[in-house]
Parts: structure tokens; C-alpha cells; sequence
């Protein structure tokens, strides 16, 4: 089950990446499945949890100021 939610997580780490013109709800559903996750008591991936604090501070700020995604987010192990 926890390599299933880290498989689709990873496949949304994918969609953000291509489709990064509506973050906020790509930001909803990482978080809805992190909580899955977090859910079955599984230690997190250090970089989802990057991943996660990344958005919330980027998708805090005005579009035109949002920082890029560092690479060692976009360019993620399996």
C-alpha cells in the first residue's frame, strides 16, 4: 500500500513539473495524498516532505515572485 501512495505521489510530483499552470490544486492533491501516507505511520521521503514545504512557501507568494522549483525536487530519485 505505502509504495502505491509513493508511486502516485511521484506521478504527481511528475504532473506538477509538466503542468505547473494550476498549482494550487496539484498542491491539494499532494496533500491529499502525503496525508495517506502519513496515515499508514510510514516514515516520510525526505524529499515529498521538501517537496510539500517548497509549495506551501512558493504558493504563498505572488506568481510573478514564486521561486523555481530547485532541482534536486524536480529531478527526484525512485
Amino acid at each position: 500500500m505505502f509504495e502505491t501512495l509513493k508511486a502516485s505521489v511521484y506521478a504527481l510530483l511528475d504532473e506538477i513539473i509538466a503542468q505547473p499552470e494550476d498549482p494550487h490544486a496539484l498542491q491539494e492533491r499532494l496533500r491529499e495524498e502525503l496525508q495517506q501516507m502519513r496515515a499508514l505511520g510510514q516514515a516520510m521521503p525526505q524529499d515529498l516532505v521538501a517537496l510539500e514545504h517548497w509549495l506551501d512557501d512558493a504558493l504563498s507568494l505572488p506568481p510573478e515572485t514564486r521561486p523555481p522549483m530547485p532541482a534536486e525536487l524536480s529531478q527526484r530519485k525512485t
